[in-house]
């Protein structure tokens, strides 16, 4: 049955009562329709922002279930745990655009500076009709690399002597176990900077035609490499006396079935990486000392021990002397507490001592004089004039999980405040000023002591807020870089490494990983040719090349 046609309001005038009646009762009923109709939706949409709320919660609650079980699988696996956010974008975001291109010609393509080394030339013949005219030559540059397989035998002269001794003439530089020095170049080469492993090696040179066993390749890659170890260790001394910053950074390795922790130094012309089984901030210090193993009780030390925590000032007061004093090893400084009355069976004592006398030796030897130390706010790193990295800062609100739309616009806010600041300090390391530097330490306060309504966001800003100094260090040293991505990349060719050949077993194997890795990353950041370095060192007839450590104290 049809409902009944209700008369129409536009000739109101022209109705009956009756008629009019029946109009205003009808719109009524349709306006209490309607308001039943939007009493319903408001009700539906309560109930589907309920359920979306829910729906968000037990989204946040799985992802930290399932990062959880990530990390244990990749504890029982022995391995680092992955983090659970992506990396920031913050970086290149805040790099100037660049718009407008120089002018000028265009440059061909392909590799057009090394024309002038040709090492042989050939004349090509044509094949042309009687008559032709000869219009010269048209030149053609070819690359091309020549690898083959030489066995060499050296007659070495023997004589005897009047009394009965025998002289046997000496082999060349660098022959070593029946193989020369190209072999030995052409493998470390091949596995410090193209990640070959033993086997392929060990493969590759018997396909060439170089009858060798992977035991062989493993010696020519972990024996005899003492020079190359005590330029390495020169070039972290030159580097930690000379360069105005250092940033570090350290991942896990494997090492003897074990789990140790590879730690990067590294500043604009160097890089080291030391490998130990241990991550505390008394390593960290051991290998800021370099090669020395001795300690320093001097006013240095003292001055670190009381700015930590939890040393009783009779400690002090009871070994601290008018004279430093000097400890050539463990053995005397541990002989020298005991005499003093300190417990060297409590650990937590000790360590701080040992820690403020390396500290002492640190200052003692001249290193790290003014140099700043850039880290990821790790706790080992924060020593002497520290720094902190942005881009980790900034990762920290990243790994925050807000479950309600005001919490996620608000965490987007202030991202966006601190993506801007980040572009400013940038810009103002280009060009500093001292009065920009006042304005840009008022706006760190102003975003940093937001208080947003998130409390987990109210709670980082906080932090971040206490740490003013470290994170502005730059203003007072715009020298300093305003990220540990540096050291990062530097460690991205170790977790390659550790990925393709796994870890190491034998102390020779980890010194010569981290040796040969550190020389690679300080010839390319000092734009040298590691094969022509490695060539040089192992006497291979070329160019040569002067010792890295002058070079970094040079340039720095």
């Amino acid at each position: 049955m049809s409902k009944k046609q209700l008369p129409s309001a536009e000739h109101a005038d022209t109705l009956s009562l009756k008629a009019l009646r029946e109009l205003v009762t009808g719109l009524v009923e349709k306006a209490e329709r309607a308001e039943r109709r939007l009493e319903r939706l408001e009700a539906e949409n309560a109930a589907l922002r309920l359920e979306n709320e829910e729906l968000r919660l037990d989204n946040i609650r799985l992802k930290v279930e399932n990062q959880l079980l990530r990390d244990e699988i990749a504890r029982l696996k022995n391995l680092p745990p992955r983090p659970p956010f992506r990396a920031s974008g913050m970086e290149k975001a805040t790099d100037p655009k660049i718009d407008d291109k120089p002018a000028g010609k265009k440059r061909p393509r392909g590799p057009k500076l090394d024309v002038k080394r040709v090492n042989r030339e050939e004349i090509l013949k044509g094949n042309v009709p009687l008559g032709a005219r000869f219009k010269g030559y048209k030149d053609c540059f070819v690359r091309e690399l020549v690898v083959k397989a030489e066995l060499v035998r050296y007659r070495r002269e023997c004589w005897v002597t009047a009394d009965g001794k025998t002289i046997i003439a000496p082999l060349p530089q660098g022959v070593s176990g029946g193989y020369g020095p190209n072999v030995r170049r052409f493998c470390l080469m091949l596995h410090a900077q193209g990640q070959v492993t033993t086997e392929r090696l060990a493969t590759l040179l018997n396909d060439v035609g170089v009858a060798i066993s992977k035991r062989q390749v493993v010696r020519l890659l972990t024996s005899g490499l003492d020079g190359f170890v005590a330029e390495d260790a020169a070039v972290l001394h030159a580097g930690l006396v000379s360069s105005p910053y250092v940033t570090v950074d350290d991942t896990g390795a494997r090492h003897g079935a074990g789990n140790f922790h590879t730690t990067q130094i590294g500043g604009e012309h160097f890089s080291a990486f030391r490998t130990t089984p241990s991550k505390s901030r008394l390593n960290f210090l051991s290998i800021l000392r370099g090669n020395y193993c001795d300690y320093v009780l001097n006013q240095t030390a003292f001055d670190y021990l009381q700015d930590r925590h939890g040393v009783d000032p009779a400690v002090i007061a009871r070994l601290q002397t008018r004279q430093p004093l000097h400890f050539a090893n463990q053995v005397p400084f541990l002989e020298h507490l005991a005499a003093r009355g300190i417990d060297i069976f409590d650990k937590q004592i000790v360590r701080l001592l040992a820690e403020a006398a390396t500290f002492g030796a640190i200052r003692h030897h001249g290193l790290l004089g003014d140099t700043v130390i850039v880290s990821d706010d790790a706790g080992q790193f924060r020593v002497a004039n520290h720094a902190l990295c942005w881009i980790h800062a900034e990762r920290l609100m990243q790994k925050l999980m807000p479950a309600k739309p005001r919490e996620v616009r608000a965490l987007a806010f202030v991202r966006d405040l601190v993506w801007r600041f980040y572009k400013l300090l940038k810009a103002w390391k280009q060009n500093p000023s001292p009065q920009t530097a006042i304005g840009l330490r008022r706006r760190f306060e102003r975003i940093f002591t937001l208080r947003t309504g998130y409390p987990d966001l109210d709670k980082l800003l906080l932090r971040l807020y206490r740490r003013e100094h470290e994170l502005l260090k730059v203003l007072e040293r715009p020298d300093i870089p305003l990220h540990t991505n540096a050291s990062e990349n530097d460690l991205r060719s170790f977790v390659t490494k550790r990925k393709i050949s796994g870890g190491t077993m034998s102390r020779d194997g980890r010194v010569a990983r981290d040796t040969m890795l550190g020389l690679l990353k300080s010839c390319r950041k000092l734009n040298l040719s590691f094969w022509h370095y490695l060539g040089d060192r192992l006497g291979i007839a070329g160019e040569p090349v002067p010792q890295l450590a002058g070079l970094v104290a040079a340039r720095a």
